[in-house]
């Protein structure tokens, strides 16, 4: 499985980058490639690339904000959660993605 995500909060400081580095351990804890872009209050980091995108399975947001650039997502599949969540029950999310890549 590949996914790609975004991780944003509304101050755009700790709970972003927590929230990132959670999927980045729940993609090493079961065996799915993530590419995680950042956007907080200094911008956009590790954007997402077109072919990432195109490739991905699903797009996973662990978001407590709006981000910019959803239409990049248009006709993929989403689980959106916020950063508390992707922190407290990591499995819950991705038995979500499993779920709806089954689809």
């Amino acid at each position: 499985m590949k996914v790609v995500a975004i991780a944003a909060c509304p101050a755009g400081l700790m709970h972003t980058f927590m929230a990132a580095k959670a999927i980045k351990k729940l993609g090493a804890k079961k065996g799915f490639e993530v590419t995680v872009e950042t956007q907080s209050a200094s911008g956009v980091e590790s954007e997402l690339r077109s072919q990432d995108i195109m490739e991905a399975d699903c797009v996973l947001l662990a978001i407590d904000t709006a981000v910019e650039g959803m239409e990049r997502f248009k006709d993929k599949k989403i689980v959106k959660t916020d950063t508390t969540k992707i922190l407290k029950k990591p499995d819950d999310i991705y038995k979500q993605m499993i779920e709806i890549i089954g689809d």
